[in-house]
């Protein structure tokens, strides 16, 4: 198998991004490559097109390579639903909900067989792997059972480049730390280091490039600078952007609720590139303001987190601010919270079986947990009951347990008519109130604009046309690409590629 493996020396160094420029640039040179990750831990996931799921990193670095995204990409999925449990999604499906510890005693052998089965198809299919890892790859604690850092590395027979971000400091330890703890076997299996995040003139860390590669007898390949903008999704909550404050005249004030467990938080990324709004993630009320809008996005345990919303004074706020004529957008856990009563009879949102909460009793709805998880790609139109004058279709995807039911004759309308015939989600109060299921609705052009010129009347401010996101995202792509092979040396990482079957078969 011909491929790379990227680790690196902790979680959030720009393994993803990373992964996804060589999965563009693989791609731009004729080369059908293909992504892998054996095991993500995230809530921050990709619906395929046959309805499964997976982490959302490799659904993107799937894009990127001009592939459609599949489960042997992603063969084992975490997604965490307390401090101590997480789903685990076993080729796109739910299967469990484990400890850390169960899950390391019952479930390692059956993952492997997963991980290998998984390999040997995307061989069969592709002519290159980008394979990424996980964290850091030599945590003492759990390396003696790991499922996604060295072990994939030595079943794919792959060699490994490894990230270090410099912008947290401490770059120079966390590199020779990182190789200090490999074995003998593993260190050699590492073929490049990549300097990631650098700020400043790059000229003045050549004698850092001189002194690693002396230390360490391995090429430092790369110093790639700090990216902003490069509208790339994240793979964890770790990825979130940070605020984007915008102050002066004309700015709209969007606050998002940000939970314990919040889940696909992608849904908010196209606000960031529109000029006049501002984006600031709230936990306390201390923080609230007095935004123009406020989104309550998804989570992983809606129940959980609504709690935590009402402990921490925002669910009250929520109600006042709804009564006051506020806009209020729920999208899939933050839309359940939105109505009368959550009911989990089978325990599969809270872990707990019977378990029933008091919504914020805005939506006359009831939303009751079921066993069985909708995954699905969804397209569907604005309900014809909603007189917008929008044209264009919008699409998007759903993830989730529960089933929303509103009452038959309830004060507000249906949001969307999807292409099967379905009715989903909430318009009421005029569009000031709005409940879906459709995870990235916001990255709808067409829909985000109609949203914001609704705010931007309300302040009197000028209606704008929206930021063309889908059709900047491809561009996007080729400019990480670009990017990457301007500041990397690329010949050099396809020679260590190709090469290194040749060379282990001489050893």
């Amino acid at each position: 198998m011909q491929g790379i493996m990227i680790q690196g020396t902790s979680s959030d160094v720009g393994k993803s991004l990373i992964a996804t420029a060589f999965c563009r640039a693989f791609s731009n040179e004729g080369l059908r490559a293909a992504p892998f990750k054996s095991q993500n831990m995230s809530n921050n996931s990709y619906v395929t097109k046959d309805g499964c799921e997976i982490g959302r990193a490799q659904g993107i670095q799937a894009e990127a390579a001009r592939a459609d995204a599949s489960v042997w990409m992603n063969p084992i999925l975490l997604k965490p639903q307390s401090e101590q449990h997480a789903e685990v999604i076993l080729l796109g499906k739910a299967i469990d909900s484990l400890s850390g510890k169960s899950y390391r005693e019952t479930f390692y052998e059956k993952g492997l067989k997963t991980i290998e089965e998984a390999l040997q198809l995307l061989e069969a299919h592709f002519e290159l792997l980008v394979i990424e890892g996980a964290g850091s790859p030599v945590e003492i604690n759990l390396k003696d059972r790991e499922l996604v850092n060295m072990k994939v590395a030595e079943m794919a027979d792959v060699p490994v480049i490894l990230v270090a971000d410099i912008d947290r400091g401490g770059v120079f330890a966390s590199i020779i730390g990182t190789l200090e703890l490999f074995t003998e076997e593993e260190r050699k299996r590492v073929a490049g280091i990549i300097i990631n995040k650098f700020r400043g003139d790059i000229g003045l860390f050549e004698d850092g490039v001189k002194w690693i590669e002396e230390k360490t007898g391995i090429p430092v390949l790369g110093i790639l600078p700090y990216l902003n903008d490069h509208m790339i999704d994240g793979e964890d909550s770790l990825s979130i952007q940070p605020f984007a404050r915008k102050t002066g005249d004309g700015i709209l004030d969007i606050a998002v609720l940000r939970p314990p467990y919040i889940s696909n938080f992608s849904d908010i990324d196209p606000f960031y590139y529109e000029e006049d709004v501002s984006i600031r993630w709230v936990r306390h009320l201390s923080e609230i303001g007095t935004p123009d809008a406020v989104v309550i996005p998804g989570t992983k345990s809606t129940i959980h987190d609504l709690r935590y919303f009402k402990e921490k004074g925002l669910a009250d706020w929520l109600v006042w601010y709804a009564e006051e004529g506020g806009y209020i957008t729920g999208i899939c856990g933050g839309y359940q919270m939105l109505g009368r009563n959550l009911i989990d009879m089978a325990g599969t949102d809270t872990g707990s079986p019977v378990e029933k909460e008091k919504g914020l009793n805005l939506i006359p709805a009831d939303t009751y947990f079921h066993e069985k998880k909708k995954t699905l790609q969804v397209k569907g139109r604005l309900h014809p009951s909603i007189e917008l004058g929008m044209r264009e279709s919008l699409d998007g995807y759903e993830i989730h347990l529960g089933e929303t039911l509103l009452e038959n004759e309830c004060s507000g309308k249906r949001l969307l008519l999807l292409e099967n015939g379905e009715e989903e989600g909430f318009y009421g109060r005029e569009g000031k109130l709005i409940g879906t299921y459709m995870h990235h609705i916001f990255h709808n052009d067409e829909w985000r604009g109609g949203w914001l010129n609704s705010l931007r009347k309300q302040k009197g401010y000028p209606c704008k046309d929206p930021v063309p996101i889908k059709a900047l995202k491809d561009e996007k792509y080729n400019e990480l690409a670009e990017h990457l092979q301007k500041h990397f040396d690329w010949e050099k990482l396809k020679e260590i590629i190709f090469n290194w079957r040749k060379q282990n078969e001489m050893a």
